[in-house]
């Protein structure tokens, strides 16, 4: 049982985030197509992506996000100036939302609505996609996978709002000793 001190500083955002890129891949080895919408299909994924089409109801990665405060961290690691989002192959960026914290809560996207399904660790993709180390700058800045659990529209410039937190993960989750 989470002590209710704990449940309320994991239930608290100082803000909603908001989408600052969206970007789908129509098939495999295909660039990233950036968009300023894309529909968001309940247990498939987002429209035009190749993961919509294949995608399993209960497919834990539909959707891909990554903070935009992490673009600027790897862009620093590599000694680069900026880093575009379609290289790191993230269906989205976000910016003013820990998308860790969102852990065990289903979150609304615009018109959607996602569930947390976990971190999207870095693939050695990202070295041929960032240059030498690419990888390691990666690492610890991912993002993290989602579900879609409601359809609906995503723009960017949307909110991402944090819902209550699911009571799975209430159950499951340890306070610190």
């Amino acid at each position: 049982m989470i002590p209710a001190g704990l449940r309320n500083l994991m239930t608290t955002f100082p803000h909603a985030g908001n989408v600052v890129w969206i970007g789908v891949r129509p098939a495999p080895h295909m660039a990233m197509v950036a968009l300023s919408t894309v529909e968001a299909i309940a247990r498939r994924g987002l429209t035009g992506d190749r993961t919509a089409d294949k995608s399993r109801p209960g497919n834990d990665r539909q959707v891909t996000l990554i903070q935009a405060e992490h673009l600027v961290a790897v862009s620093s690691l590599l000694q680069r100036r900026e880093i575009d989002p379609a290289l790191l192959r993230r269906n989205i960026a976000v910016a003013g939302i820990n998308l860790q914290a969102l852990k065990g809560h289903t979150f609304q996207i615009g018109a959607a609505v996602l569930e947390w399904t976990g971190e999207c660790h870095p693939c050695s993709l990202m070295e041929s996609q960032l240059g030498t180390g690419g990888y390691n700058a990666m690492r610890g800045h991912g993002g993290i996978t989602a579900r879609v659990l409601a359809s609906g529209s995503i723009a960017i410039g949307a909110a991402v709002t944090p819902l209550p937190l699911l009571d799975a993960a209430i159950a499951t989750c340890r306070s610190p000793t």
